[in-house]
């Protein structure tokens, strides 16, 4: 009976699962980045402010102030929302665009936010946005990762293997969430 090689079939399942993942990784990798970094930036949207004037609104009738805005700013339609941060500020909501007025001046702060293209599609496959049948895509994605971490471990045996310095690195690794969960448990 021929003698069962399992590291040759645990390479080939790390080479290939690897093969099949790299876009995905790739994905998550890139979003993941500009997802971290959210505070200081939008890693979805462009947003672009312009200032613009329109005569002072004196009204104080909440309906007549929204109406008196949306004819002074020459739109057409009704917005999706309007707020009033203060008594002097309308927000009139419209897709893709904000008209923040300040009513006593007739100043007006119009953002315009437009996706960033690719990196607006990979986050949202990231948050799984799409739900449905990429929730069992992304499942998989996860299965693999594992798969990768599993069979990567014993791909190579002797000094550089897993009991020779990669049983350190993989100690390295294990200890990096670790140490910094104690240190975010106790220290922030």
């Amino acid at each position: 009976m021929a003698e069962f090689k399992w590291r040759k079939w645990n390479n080939i399942l790390h080479r290939d699962i690897g093969y099949v993942v790299v876009a995905l990784t790739l994905i998550y990798g890139i979003s993941g980045l500009a997802v971290n970094h959210i505070a200081d930036w939008n890693p979805n949207y462009k947003i672009e402010k312009e200032i613009i004037t329109i005569s002072p609104i004196t009204t104080t009738d909440r309906e007549q102030i929204v109406a008196e805005a949306i004819s002074k700013l020459n739109l057409t339609g009704e917005p999706k929302n309007t707020f009033r941060p203060d008594p002097e500020t309308l927000q009139l909501f419209y897709d893709k665009k904000t008209y923040s007025v300040d009513l006593p001046t007739g100043n007006v702060l119009l953002e315009s936010t437009r996706p960033r293209r690719v990196l607006f599609e990979m986050n949202q496959l990231h948050v799984n946005a799409p739900k449905k049948a990429w929730t069992i895509i992304a499942d998989l994605f996860a299965v693999a990762l594992i798969m990768m971490a599993i069979t990567g471990m014993f791909m190579l045996k002797g000094p550089t293997g897993i009991t020779g310095r990669g049983k350190w690195f993989v100690g390295i690794g294990v200890l990096i969430p670790l140490l910094y969960w104690v240190y975010y448990m106790n220290f922030q």
